[in-house]
């Protein structure tokens, strides 16, 4: 039976996946394979790489009581008295004090041990010194000043549980109790490409109606930062063949496969028909702003093995649509894989220094900063191939569909912190 054009188009057209509902779908996924392979690296290699084993500190920190500041180390009977005090001894940090000889004091300097007998430190600028020893103004609180054995850290305390990925001041804190090797999560090998006749490497010429690729420059370093190996085929032209070519070469060595470009629904568009034809595809087109045309599956044919299967992530061509969706979607998606379980950022409801009057039926994600007054403003240009607005933004604020804002309304702001390191 004939049927008209809207109900053709309307079984056609498919229906557009809530952002949560993809995120779900994606983690789901990651969630359902086996992690990496644990592999130990040493300390100065394993910031940004997430920890496989609980790790549990080897010794205290402080090893010794110490002391907090320059200053005297003395016994508060003895201050008590109110007579000065002769300077027994000078202990520096590093140094092995002897016992503290009562009814006299110890010269002492931040970090240095205190030596037994003392029960308290009184600061330099609370002291006078004379030729007969050292009268103090107060009478100190017992341990005043001392830092005690295991104040920062318990010897035995879990540091770090296996998940947790590690920033630059978590590997100072395995540095503080002796840690040199630590068991991290494999790295993810990730291979990317970019497709577009239009596309041209910067420092090349520029063609009439041709573009940079930008998408590559961005892309490779954010994956980085995650720790990935990241083996970059370049740029593919706007071919099927030539499409699935290479989704099926950059299966046989990765895990996970990304593109930018080529996903959506036009005649030159190839991504989606080149991975139905050698995997398959568990999601495409999100309602979100930017970034609609995001497609995720797998890849299950290519030369080396049948029984591997590549994880794909196919980003939108346009900038911002690729930026974007790469850190609410992709991101999460491979730490994840990496065995991360807390993926998602905290927003911060802010107050909105900008209005918003015509809302979108997709979630959006604006690109914004916060001013001088603490508040939120766009940048003013919001179009998804407008890179300019993701240099210039300090987050993203997460706006439900069909939400208008109007100048002092709270919104929920998503530092770029928190989504690109």
């Amino acid at each position: 039976m004939p049927t008209n054009d809207a109900t053709a188009a309307t079984t056609i057209k498919p229906a557009l996946r809530s952002v949560d509902d993809a995120l779900d779908t994606l983690l789901a996924a990651a969630s359902a394979l086996p992690l990496p392979a644990l592999e130990t690296v040493a300390l100065e290699h394993a910031a940004g790489r997430v920890v496989a084993q609980n790790i549990y500190a080897p010794c205290a920190v402080p090893p010794h009581a110490n002391s907090a500041m320059d200053g005297y180390a003395v016994r508060i009977v003895d201050v008590a008295s109110g007579q000065a005090l002769p300077i027994s001894q000078r202990i520096a940090a590093g140094q092995v004090p002897q016992p503290l000889a009562a009814g006299t004091v110890a010269r002492i300097f931040t970090g240095a041990p205190i030596p037994v007998g003392a029960d308290a430190v009184i600061m330099q600028e609370r002291a006078v010194v004379t030729e007969a020893g050292v009268n103090f103004e107060t009478v100190p609180q017992p341990q005043e000043n001392i830092r005690a054995v295991g104040e920062d850290i318990q010897h035995g305390q879990c540091l770090f549980s296996a998940g947790q990925r590690l920033s630059a001041a978590d590997v100072g804190l395995l540095a503080s109790v002796g840690i040199a090797q630590v068991p991290v999560r494999a790295a993810l090998r990730v291979a990317i490409f970019f497709t577009g006749d239009e596309l041209v490497t910067p420092g090349e010429p520029l063609p009439e109606g041709a573009i940079y690729n930008s998408n590559r420059y961005f892309l490779r370093p954010l994956l980085e930062r995650l720790g990935c190996v990241v083996t970059d085929y370049g740029i593919v032209r706007d071919n099927l063949a030539q499409t699935q070519a290479m989704l099926e070469r950059a299966a046989a060595e990765h895990e996970v496969i990304i593109t930018a470009g080529g996903v959506s629904v036009g005649e030159e568009d190839h991504v989606k028909a080149a991975v139905q034809a050698c995997g398959e595809l568990d999601l495409w087109a999100i309602a979100v702003k930017p970034g609609k045309p995001l497609a995720f599956g797998k890849i299950t044919k290519h030369p080396a093995s049948t029984a591997h299967q590549a994880a794909f992530i196919g980003l939108p061509g346009n900038p911002v649509s690729a930026y974007v969706t790469f850190l609410l979607f992709a991101r999460p998606y491979l730490l994840r894989r990496m065995g991360v379980q807390n993926v998602q950022p905290t927003g911060l409801p802010l107050s909105a220094a900008f209005a918003w009057p015509k809302a979108d039926k997709r979630r959006e994600f604006l690109r914004a900063r916060i001013n001088q007054n603490g508040q939120v403003e766009l940048f003013p240009n919001q179009k998804s191939g407008v890179l300019t607005s993701c240099a210039w933004a300090e987050g993203l604020v997460d706006n439900a569909p069909s939400q208008t804002i109007a100048p002092g309304d709270l919104v929920r702001f998503i530092p770029l912190s928190a989504l690109v390191n």
